[in-house]
């Protein structure tokens, strides 16, 4: 057994229109726009659900017992690296513009897109730019939130 690398093995695009959340197209992939080259590396932020606990203990009961609730994502956004013009990806992710972000991972990023291939497909609406503070030894960088209007498909397969 071998470890999964993570480096330059995750695909992120911003895609305006998928017909099926849980079967997009290759069409429809390619239609969108990479992401991966300018999302800083800890900038995928936030595409991690946590499951709440329900207690589903008794009045009679002699311990505590629990079931699962409901699942959600906190935080979800992108940090950035700013491009000089044109930046797409900035001019493309401003407040209110509504879309998907697609995630595939554990095939090499440069790989195109292709049939069977796994992905998680999250509806989102992005919120206010926020520029970050400039440090040293940096590049520019800002973030966009990205909140999720509806259930994701995380495990999704392109057609």
């Amino acid at each position: 057994m071998a470890d999964v690398l993570a480096d330059g093995m995750t695909r992120v695009a911003w895609v305006g229109a998928i017909a099926n959340i849980n079967s997009p197209t290759a069409a429809e992939l390619n239609a969108g726009l990479l992401l991966q080259q300018v999302i800083t590396p800890d900038g995928l932020m936030g595409f991690e659900a946590s499951t709440a606990e329900v207690d589903n203990s008794a009045l009679a009961s002699t311990f505590d017992t629990k079931t699962i609730g409901r699942d959600s994502y906190s935080g979800t956004g992108l940090r950035m690296k700013k491009q000089t013009a044109p930046d797409t990806a900035r001019n493309t992710l401003t407040r209110g513009t509504s879309g998907f972000i697609v995630i595939r991972r554990d095939i090499p990023e440069e790989t195109a897109w292709a049939a069977t291939q796994p992905v998680e497909v999250y509806p989102v609406i992005c919120g206010r730019r926020k520029e970050l503070a400039p440090e040293a030894n940096s590049v520019r960088k800002y973030e966009v939130p990205t909140p999720i209007t509806t259930p994701p498909a995380t495990d999704a397969v392109v057609a």
